[in-house]
């Protein structure tokens, strides 16, 4: 089949996958990207053969990345995450680390740099694949909402941070004066994000809110491109680049125009969830190797081994430095949806195949693990939130 006929089928699994969420919802609340992943398996070269991706569609794919990270950097509220709750987040997130890499250096029988690709990939969180479906549920806002942004955040922060630091093939002190030369630009920006706008820029914004000009959807746009070809300058992922630009985009707007914060937001959502961000997945699944996954002994035995070590990983720090303030279900719900991980693993794993430090198996593994844990950690994480003696109480009983 032809590419443009390929981009054609994306765009009908993106418009089919929803009907199919709305239609299971009845009886199980399966998230929406469990769809386009499968779909696109489903027209991938390993089943049905007819999606057969070009340069074209892998920078769409990359720009869906790119928009799934900027828009969780831009649901990080500086305010509600920071102080004790930041603090253990961090934490929780940096003993995830030393337990990934010691579990990942006995697993690769002392493959240092092996250990480093799949350690990393262990801690991390997928935040912006959680965040559509706290906030469909309604549980992004109030306190569990808090608490799991700023687990969520470190949680998608940190491994991009180890990626700098651990995969990019430099040696560590030149990768760390990089990325040192990095924040302070980025400090820089966010100075400049914090201070007040002129008049103009504001009565600009909502002058064109609702026209063709469209100023601060560009703008965005502007800040996006800046961060993303500045992390490259700096010779880091790009991902660093698009969750630091999430996080000026907010102060910009809310700080220049408040009142229109949330439409400009609505604009962009639009754009990422209703376009760039469903290639991404849908073009995960067609370059999902299902073959080495289910011809490979060791691959499927991997598979549901690191689907525990998601849990032990990532979750367990997650559960004992939870605040207190949580009841014993709001723990294991945090842990649950911290332990939820795809998009980096997804791009930690690409870096690992493209230097041939893991097989096409042991990535195929580490990705299906991370599909299985967006499939099954979230459902359980819904069911524990629906149950806890809060939304009891807010419902009037278990209905």
């Amino acid at each position: 089949m032809p590419q443009p006929g390929t981009l054609i089928l994306i765009m009908a699994i993106a418009v089919l996958a929803p009907l199919l969420t709305y239609g299971f919802s009845r009886w199980v609340p399966v998230p929406l990207v469990i769809f386009e992943i499968l779909l696109g398996i489903v027209i991938g070269p390993d089943v049905l053969g007819w999606a057969h991706h070009d340069a074209a569609i892998d920078v769409l794919s990359d720009l869906g990345l790119s928009m799934l990270i900027f828009l969780a950097g831009y649901e990080i509220q500086f305010g509600a995450v920071r102080g004790d709750t930041l603090r253990r987040s961090v934490w929780a997130w940096v003993i995830s680390l030393a337990l990934g890499l010691g579990v990942a250096f006995a697993l690769t029988a002392g493959a240092v740099t092996k250990s480093f690709v799949i350690g990393t990939a262990l801690t991390s969180t997928a935040l912006g694949t959680v965040l559509p479906i706290l906030r469909d549920s309604g549980d992004l806002r109030g306190r569990f909402g808090t608490v799991m942004m700023a687990f969520g955040a470190v949680g998608e922060f940190g491994p991009i941070i180890a990626m700098a630091l651990l995969l990019s093939g430099r040696a560590p002190g030149t990768s760390t004066v990089l990325l040192a030369a990095f924040a302070a630009v980025t400090a820089a920006a966010v100075y400049w994000a914090m201070r007040p706008r002129p008049p103009w820029f504001s009565h600009v914004i909502a002058k064109t809110l609702h026209s063709s000009g469209q100023f601060a959807v560009r703008f965005v746009m502007l800040l996006l491109a800046a961060m993303l070809g500045l992390s490259y300058a700096f010779g880091l992922d790009s991902l660093l680049g698009a969750f630091a630009a999430g996080l000026l985009t907010r102060l910009v707007l809310q700080g220049a125009a408040p009142e229109s914060s949330e439409v400009v937001l609505g604009k962009i959502e639009a754009m990422g969830f209703g376009f760039l961000v469903p290639v991404f997945f849908i073009v995960t699944g067609i370059d999902f190797d299902l073959d080495a996954l289910l011809h490979g002994g060791r691959s499927l035995v991997l598979l549901p081994a690191f689907l525990l070590l998601f849990l032990v990983v990532r979750g367990l720090p997650v559960y004992f430095l939870a605040p207190r303030d949580l009841d014993v279900r709001d723990r294991r719900a945090l842990t649950l949806y911290s332990s939820t991980a795809l998009p980096l693993v997804v791009a930690i794993t690409a870096i690992g195949l493209d230097d041939k430090t893991l097989t096409a198996g042991e990535a195929a593994a580490l990705v299906g693990a991370g599909m299985v844990s967006v499939l099954v950690f979230p459902l359980l994480a819904l069911r524990l939130r629906a149950r806890s003696p809060r939304n009891l109480s807010a419902t009037g009983g278990p209905g």
